[in-house]
């Protein structure tokens, strides 16, 4: 910078320094030191003509100055006189004045007075050197007489050093003077005109003075230019470059119109040499051609001096504006770049599942693909400083740093990308190992819960549990779970502390389930090394049964978990039940296959931990500080939160109704306040006057905060209607985000972000008290309040997923009901469904789809709706918004569930109206499988329950109440036969419990030879009476699998053998299948109840207490306890938790020589008859369901 403005200043004065020698010329060309007058200032003298210079010369070279005859001679002023002389004695050139001049004085016609007036005068005020001084005396005789008296007389007075010559004649004078240098009134050929003389005098004055002067304008106007200081910006550079290159056009104008009259007085003086090929110029013409030329080379001196000047500044200005643009380009991609930055700054999560990497990752993505833009813009706009430093800027040294600099933010942007993207993908690589060992894991634990104990006291069936499972830890191999820990050890420093935890705990259950298949093989391969002997079974001795304690209930997350998943991951104490406990110490070494299955689960459960569970070795005191560093960061975050919502409600819908505003509001926006912000206000009031003192007064004991949360959770739920109102919000905005109202809005807020992205802040604070609620709860452990936080937890999880759930359920189309009657939403997924329907008393297919549909489900507490997702875009908006078409529902007090289906372990089954309608349903996952599986059953629990408190209430009531004939309730059954179920049997009234207590032991010692079959669990409710079906003797198991069905949609009834008065049609006995239903609506049925349950009491029975059915399990070699009533021991009997891991067919076989006390096997058998020989008495009810296959 320093070195262009030393050449700068070397430029504006070497301009200075030309132009001045071209003032100093054209002073020296005009004489001007010693001619200071001009033909201008004595034209009046100079026409008088007493004097004149007329261009000739003598005959040493020497000028001559005539005065002619003037009658006014002696009269003329002696200043004028003065005047004159000097004028014209400094027209010749200094060489030529220095030889001196020749005065010829014509006085012919005049006196001597006059003679001696002119002598005088000339040599008192002739200022030029005198070479000689002629004088023409009168020529009339007398005055000729007195001259030369005169002249003799007065010679010495008149002090010249010159000669004086007296001429007689003209002849006389040419012998001084050649007669060519002489005018034609001194009898010469001189072409001389005094005027003309005068106007080419007066011409080049005229033009020297011209070149003078533009020489001294282009000299001050180079010093302006030299003295102006460059702007700082782009707009008053511009006006500065204009206003100087308009003084400079305008100057080189005056430059060009000197030039143009110098060139024409040029041509004037040569027109004069011009007239005759003879004619010469004489030398005072020649030297006025000189002079003029002299002068044209200096204004063309003048003018080449100040182009090179102005071509150094106009570069400088055009540089500067140059500059100016570069730097107004560079603040605002340095700006855009510094914003980029800050965003992919604040991209510090690395995620903590698969999904929410990916999304990071596509944020991420998208972040760069919008930085691209800028990122090339900054290295084009640094190529470009290159380039200015390359053409010699005057502002190299402020160029080359800007330059570094946008390189610099780019390459940083570039590499915190990268180092971005590397740590999402190391965080991916783990969350996805992660989520291969706890698929495993619980894939591994699904397989030990699912073999059959039964089959592996067999040599053959313990070398086949032994080889899948061997084939399973293949697959450890192959999946690679064992690098997840070397994964962990090489990116442990970009691991954030739950993420590390998860890994552990990860890490942990892998070690504990490949434990639990180590104790299992090694009891495998100690049975299958002995040929095990077939054991008896033996009916145990009646002794009390404990009542089963009811299932965890944990609370839900939004996560999808497997339910045999979410079990092990719970706590010990939660799992592990103290009778349990018992039980499995007091098992002996005969049933130790069964006992090591059902340890082994627990103690994955106890190892697994919760996610609660806080690991660690800090103190106390670290602890607390944890809690109080939260608590503040919680404070905090929701005081700058209700300072955004106070700032949007006072900087944005209060000025809806500002009038000074009013002509920028866009009319798309009118009235629709409401829709735009929703129900911010009273969010705004909650948190402000509400919720965020009561955190505040929290501040001294942090572990109690989940209070609040608790306190709040009825309110916390006003959430719900803005999220469902922010799609319309949204929708809104994008037809009038653009607008000048909401510009306005933002400036005066002085606000970064526009106004959607602070409507979008209370979607990020409802997700975000959760994981402040979880990080207080780690840390808050065997402390007050733990209890309370725990709560807190998944009630703010929950709230959660009914927001979520709550924005699904508001696109369903089509629905004529009312949602809001269906009870609470539960949840909502896609899965592919299978549709199978029930013509008749067969089974086939109706319109069996060997396509899935695709269909969303709803559950709701009362209905499960079958609804199609669309993509609809709207209003050309980039992301399409899901609406759901429903399609049909099924009421779930007529639904039954089966949850495992044959041949994909992520399908189910949910069946209709006694399997009328089946609809095979695949999950995307086994966690979202369990998850429903576990929902839906606890849909049917809670139902069953209900129906057991009504059931109760209804035997109350109806306990001494009369009953029909027995025809009526035969006509009955003969009608509710067409609809019924297609499961054989026939339907009694519920017995009392010593009955059922007798029948249940006459029943365990029928026919124990049929121990081998698998069968259903199914869990219905469609009556106030209970049976269990039992496999057919024609027809052995075909199920492999673990299956398990829930259902509320038949009655809950005992099926017992038949009784004839006759004997039997046939003697062939079958073995049939029987099934547990119940009734939810038991007042459907009040007509039969009324007559069935008094009839209980007085049933006697057709073919004794012997043949009683009992209620029991649906498979032989089941362990059941017993029933000492139908309307609390009955369903406590009936295993519908989930942590019953070997509650299916296979998984509840256990060895028949188990001696356990209050569990028993039972298998019933009936003598098919006729229905002739059925025998009835008043008040029983039977109910007709199917015909066998003979047409009995």
């Amino acid at each position: 910078m320093l070195c262009c403005l030393i050449e700068d200043e070397m430029s504006l004065q070497e301009f200075q320094q030309r132009v001045g020698c071209v003032i100093t010329h054209v002073d020296e060309i005009m004489q001007q030191e010693i001619r200071p007058l001009l033909a201008v200032d004595i034209i009046e003298q100079l026409h008088r003509q007493f004097a004149l210079l007329s261009g000739g010369r003598g005959k040493d070279g020497a000028p001559i100055i005539t005065f002619p005859e003037y009658s006014g001679f002696g009269d003329l002023v002696a200043e004028d006189f003065q005047n004159v002389v000097t004028y014209l004695t400094s027209i010749p050139s200094l060489d030529v004045a220095s030889i001196g001049f020749v005065i010829i004085i014509d006085r012919r016609r005049d006196k001597w007075s006059s003679v001696k007036a002119s002598l005088t005068r000339i040599a008192g005020a002739f200022p030029g050197n005198l070479q000689l001084v002629l004088v023409l005396r009168p020529s009339r005789f007398f005055q000729r007489a007195i001259a030369d008296i005169g002249m003799k007389l007065h010679r010495d007075d008149f002090k010249m050093k010159v000669p004086i010559v007296m001429l007689n004649s003209l002849s006389d004078l040419y012998g001084y003077v050649d007669k060519g240098q002489l005018t034609c009134e001194l009898g010469g050929n001189l072409d001389y005109c005094h005027s003309q003389w005068i106007h080419r005098r007066t011409a080049i004055e005229n033009f020297a003075v011209t070149v003078k002067t533009t020489a001294q304008m282009l000299q001050k106007f180079g010093i302006d230019l030299a003295e102006t200081e460059l702007p700082n910006d782009v707009q008053c550079t511009k006006d500065l470059l204009t206003t100087h290159t308009e003084k400079h056009d305008k100057l080189k104008d005056e430059l060009k119109l000197a030039m143009k009259q110098g060139i024409t007085l040029l041509g004037c003086i040569k027109e004069q040499a011009a007239k005759s090929e003879n004619h010469q110029l004489n030398p005072d013409e020649m030297e006025n051609h000189i002079t003029v030329e002299r002068l044209l080379a200096q204004l063309d001196e003048t003018e080449n001096a100040f182009e090179q000047f102005w071509s150094k500044h106009h570069l400088k200005l055009e540089q500067c504006l140059q500059f100016r643009h570069f730097e107004h380009d560079f603040r605002e991609v340095k700006v855009s770049l510094d914003s980029l930055m800050a965003t992919l700054t604040a991209l510090s999560d690395i995620g903590d599942c698969v999904t929410l990497v990916d999304m990071l990752l596509k944020d991420l993505k998208t972040l760069e693909e919008k930085a691209q833009e800028s990122l090339e813009k900054a290295q084009l706009h640094a190529l470009h400083g290159d380039q200015l430093i390359q053409s010699n800027h005057y502002s190299v040294d402020s160029i080359r740093p800007k330059c570094v600099e946008l390189r610099r933010i780019c390459d940083d942007f570039t590499n915190e990308a990268q180092k971005k993207y590397d740590v999402l993908s190391k965080s991916r690589q783990i969350h996805k190992g992660i989520d291969k060992v706890n698929q495993w894991c619980e894939s591994g634990v699904y397989l030990l819960a699912s073999q059959a104990v039964d089959k592996c006291q067999s040599q053959e069936g313990a070398e086949a549990a032994l080889q899948d499972i061997e084939k399973f830890l293949e697959t450890a191999k192959e999946n690679q779970l064992s690098d997840l820990k070397n994964i962990h050890n090489q990116y442990e420093l970009v691991l954030n502390i739950e993420v590390k935890a998860n890994v552990q705990k990860a890490l942990k259950r892998l070690d504990d389930v490949q434990e639990m298949f180590e104790k299992r093989q090694v009891s495998l391969k100690k049975l299958s090394a002995k040929q095990t002997r077939p054991v008896q079974p033996v009916a145990p001795r009646p002794e009390s049964s404990p009542k089963r304690p009811a299932p965890h209930k944990t609370p839900k997350t939004t996560c999808a978990a497997p339910a045999l998943s979410r079990r092990i991951s719970e706590n010990s104490s939660a799992t592990k039940q103290p009778t349990e406990a018992e039980l499995a110490k007091r098992k002996n070494v005969s049933r130790k296959v069964k006992g090591s299955l059902k340890i082994e689960v627990m103690h994955e459960a106890s190892q697994g931990g919760s996610s609660h569970v806080l690991v660690t070795n800090e103190t106390e005191e670290s602890l607390s500080n944890r809690r109080r560093h939260i608590m503040n960061e919680l404070i905090e975050t929701e005081r700058l939160y209700v300072e955004e919502l106070q700032s949007i409600m006072e900087g944005y819908a209060a000025e809806l109704d500002n009038t000074e505003l009013s002509p920028l509001i866009p009319a798309a926006l009118e009235n629709k306040k409401d829709v735009l912000f929703g129900n911010l206000p009273e969010i705004y009031e909650f948190h402000n006057r509400t919720f965020f003192k009561e955190l505040e007064n929290c501040m001294e004991r942090p572990e109690l905060v989940g209070t609040c949360f608790l306190k709040r959770k009825e309110e916390l739920q006003i959430y719900e209607k803005y999220c469902q109102n922010k799609p319309r919000s949204e929708a809104l905005w994008r037809q009038c985000g653009d607008s000048l109202f909401f510009q306005e809005c933002q400036k005066k807020l002085d606000h970064k972000l526009s106004l959607d992205a602070y409507l979008l802040k209370p979607v990020q604070r409802i997700t975000k008290y959760q994981l402040m609620v979880k990080e207080m709860l780690k840390c808050s452990k065997n402390q007050e309040g733990t209890a309370e936080l725990e709560e807190a937890l998944a009630t703010m999880l929950d709230i959660i997923k009914s927001v979520n759930d709550s924005m699904h359920q508001i696109a369903i189309t089509g629905f004529e009901g009312n949602l809001s009657e269906l009870g609470k939403l539960l949840m909502q997924g896609s899965f592919n469904v299978w549709t199978d329907h029930k013509k008749g008393h067969s089974k086939v297919k109706d319109l069996a789809r060997f396509k899935p549909m695709q269909r969303h489900l709803f559950l709701y507490n009362k209905m499960l709706l079958f609804c199609k997702k669309r993509e609809e875009t709207t209003d050309g908006h980039e992301k399409p918004s899901a609406s759901y078409s429903f399609k049909h529902s099924l009421k779930m007090s007529a639904v039954g569930i089966t949850e495992n289906v044959k041949g994909d372990i992520k399908k189910f089954e949910v069946w209709y109206n006694g399997r009328e309608e089946v609809y095979i349903i695949q999950a995307p996952s086994m966690d979202v499988k369990n998850m429903w599986v576990s929902e839906i059953r606890k849909v049917l629990t809670g139902q069953l329950e209900a129906c057991r408190e009504a059931s109760q209430l209804h035997q109350k009531i109806t306990e001494n109440v009369y009953h029909a004939p027995m025809r009526n309730m035969r006509k009955m059954a003969l009608r509710q036969s067409d609809s019924s179920s297609p499961e054989t049997g026939f339907r009694r009234s519920n017995p009392s419990p010593n009955m059922r207590q007798k029948r249940a032991d006459a029943s365990a010692t029928n026919n124990p030879d049929h121990n081998g079959y698998l069968a259903r669990k199914r869990f219905t409710l469609q009556g106030l009476s209970n049976r269990r079906s039992l496999p057919s003797a024609e027809a052995p198991s075909k199920e492999t699998d673990v299956t398990r069905r829930f259902s509320v949609a038949s009655s809950i009834s005992v099926s017992a053998t038949s009784r004839t008065k006759g004997p039997p049609s046939t003697n062939v006995r079958k073995t049939k299948r029987h099934e547990i239903k119940s009734d939810p609506t038991p007042f459907g049925y009040e007509d039969t109840l009324r007559g069935a349950i008094p009839a209980a009491s007085r049933h006697k029975g057709t073919t004794g207490t012997d043949s009683a059915v009992p209620r029991s399990t649906s498979q032989p070699g089941w362990t059941q306890r017993c029933l000492p009533s139908m309307d609390t021991e009955d369903f406590e009997t009936i295993h519908s938790s989930a942590e019953e891991l070997s509650n299916s067919s296979d998984g509840e076989d256990e060895s028949s020589n188990k001696n356990d006390h209050d569990r028993f096997r039972v298998q019933l058998t009936y003598e098919s008859r006729t229905a002739q020989d059925l025998s009835l008495e008043s008040g029983d009810l039977v109910q007709f369901l199917e015909e066998a296959e003979d047409g009995h």
